[in-house]
């Protein structure tokens, strides 16, 4: 009745659902969520964040670059400024979603599930000139580990406290 998927016989109607044919593994917890607004110079922080194709719903940035639509910074960036003696706020960084997991080493087309959504890496970020005003060395001391750019692979909701998965590929497609 259904169309089988290569040799593992999986159905059709299954692989649709794109948790069915990953496995993933749990590495860590979100800790603060924030967006930006054109009519506020400081990220704003937020309780839950909605992402479609375009990016995050209510943030300036939302259509503009989709392989740079969603920031992911982690604590450790936050403790490594802290061990140097620059103590900021969370957000200062510019991230959208801050986690108490490292994603640095994660390679571009990997993917990680926060919420409802799936975020696919796309690329490492670049530093930029505004952190040099929070801190001149700032931008030295987090040259490798400032975050990690990801485009909405499937769009859902991100709350505080959401658990995140590495999404590991079962069946290439």
């Amino acid at each position: 009745m259904f169309k089988e998927f290569n040799s593992l016989n999986i159905p059709l109607s299954k692989i649709i659902k794109k948790d069915f044919y990953m496995s993933k593994t749990k590495v860590g917890t979100v800790l603060a969520l924030f967006i930006s607004r054109k009519d506020n110079p400081n990220r704003v922080p937020k309780t839950s964040i909605t992402l479609d194709a375009q990016g995050i719903l209510d943030n300036k940035f939302y259509n503009k670059n989709i392989k740079r639509s969603v920031l992911i910074a982690t604590k450790d960036s936050y403790d490594l400024a802290l061990q140097n003696d620059i103590n900021i706020d969370y957000g200062l960084l510019g991230e959208n979603i801050l986690i108490d997991y490292n994603p640095y080493s994660m390679l571009p087309g990997q993917k990680l599930q926060i919420g409802t959504t799936i975020l696919e890496i796309s690329q490492n970020c670049t530093l930029c000139k505004g952190l040099s005003q929070v801190d001149a060395k700032l931008p030295k001391l987090l040259k490798e580990d400032r975050g990690i750019f990801s485009k909405v692979d499937v769009s859902g909701t991100i709350k505080l406290d959401d658990e995140v998965y590495i999404l590991n590929n079962l069946v290439s497609t």
